[in-house]
């Protein structure tokens, strides 16, 4: 299941329940004070819009006539420098709307909902401290959601927990590749064969720890794709090579070397995780990747070799995805109205890939009918879209 790489978290717009994906921005909001003329064009929603001033002097400058229910701000940084601002409840410090990575000289909208309360734009320089701007009061109407923020600090604790837990996980890939070898070398195949999965199974179950193994990833679950030679390439290795030589009538003999430098890798990885940090800031996007993850390779059959065991991958996603939603839940218990039926859903899928399994063989992806194929997707689908507001909600942000 390849997760891919991060670097710096890149700029994007949101607004708290949900991940808000600007496909495009017409050049005139990107660039300067929206016009007179273009402010009226944008009106044209019917929504009330109200350009406010993001900098460290004057933030939140402009919005002097507040009004209730669904509206736009058009913020605009005249610093020169980038910021991130944030829309909070001026006594709680829930966030309503926020916007990352507002570069200087530029205006952005952000959309949100308001009521009776309290508001007070944050904005929150690169390379200065935050500034909170004046308190704006609004009488009546019902806000939309809001969240208080998540720092790194919050996140520290939960992800040595999960850290703990995946060392336990390389424990048992570990002894189960071992197992898997051993047959192999005795030249069982038959038994390397029901060897196979439970190895492979037991280290997709630690997707969210993908990132930080590094390089070990490619060797112990990587791919064909992109080697000049495929499936026969020198470089192909791991999980994924022993696989296809099980289910392609290659003998234990060509095998003993493939399976050997599994064991080797994933007793590496086991050595040096002692030694790894994961990135708290991750925790809560790698819980929605894990099945993103999933839909792309796994339902497609991307990342089937042979065994046929796309659908035995999926579950386990969904057993990965519990295993860092459980420890992010005291800081979601709070803050995402959305998780009981998250959790409802989770159990919902486990069962309907539950019954593709009978007498311990998984249904292979091309032996499901429509209805079937239809259920799966549909069901698997709707998980990653409710897992997207755990990685907005849980996305540490600055509180100084």
């Amino acid at each position: 299941m390849p997760v891919p790489g991060l670097g710096s978290r890149p700029a994007r717009l949101r607004a708290v329940g949900g991940l808000v994906l600007v496909l495009a921005l017409v050049t005139a909001v990107l660039v300067g004070i929206l016009s007179p003329d273009h402010r009226a064009r944008a009106a044209a929603d019917g929504l009330p819009h109200t350009t406010v001033e993001v900098s460290p002097s004057g933030c939140g400058r402009g919005w002097s006539r507040p009004v209730s229910g669904l509206q736009v701000f058009e913020l605009h940084n005249t610093s020169d420098g980038a910021a991130e601002v944030y829309l909070q409840d001026a006594r709680t410090r829930a966030v309503y709307g926020e916007i990352e990575g507002l570069a200087p000289g530029t205006t952005r909208p952000l959309t949100v909902r308001l009521g009776a309360g309290s508001y007070a734009f944050t904005c929150l320089p690169d390379d200065a401290g935050a500034v909170t701007g004046p308190t704006v009061r609004i009488a009546a109407g019902t806000p939309g959601p809001a969240a208080a923020p998540i720092t790194e600090h919050d996140l520290i604790p939960l992800a040595i927990d999960y850290q703990k837990w995946v060392a336990g996980g390389l424990d048992q890939v570990v002894r189960l590749t071992g197992r898997l070898q051993d047959a192999i070398d005795r030249g069982d195949l038959d038994a390397a064969r029901k060897a196979w999965l439970p190895a492979h199974l037991e280290y997709e179950r630690l997707g969210a720890a993908y990132d930080a193994f590094g390089d070990a990833d490619g060797q112990i679950n990587g791919t064909d794709a992109g080697l000049p030679g495929g499936v026969h390439d020198p470089s192909f290795a791991g999980f994924h090579r022993v696989e296809y030589g099980l289910w392609h009538g290659e003998s234990a003999a060509g095998l003993r070397a493939p399976a050997g430098a599994l064991v080797k890798a994933v007793r590496a990885l086991r050595a040096d995780w002692a030694q790894a940090r994961m990135d708290p800031a991750q925790l809560g996007l790698r819980a929605h990747e894990i099945l993103e993850n999933t839909v792309q390779f796994e339902l497609t059959g991307r990342t089937d070799y042979g065994s046929g065991s796309n659908l035995a991958t999926a579950r386990a996603g969904i057993d990965g995805t519990r295993a860092v939603l459980s420890r992010l839940h005291p800081l979601l218990a709070t803050r995402d109205p959305g998780l009981p039926a998250l959790e409802r859903e989770l159990d919902r899928a486990a069962r309907t890939l539950d019954g593709f399994r009978h007498d311990g063989r998984w249904t292979p992806l091309d032996r499901l009918d429509r209805a079937q194929r239809e259920r799966v997707d549909a069901v698997l689908g709707d998980l990653v879209e409710r897992l997207a507001p755990v990685a907005t909600l849980c996305d540490p942000r600055r509180t100084v």
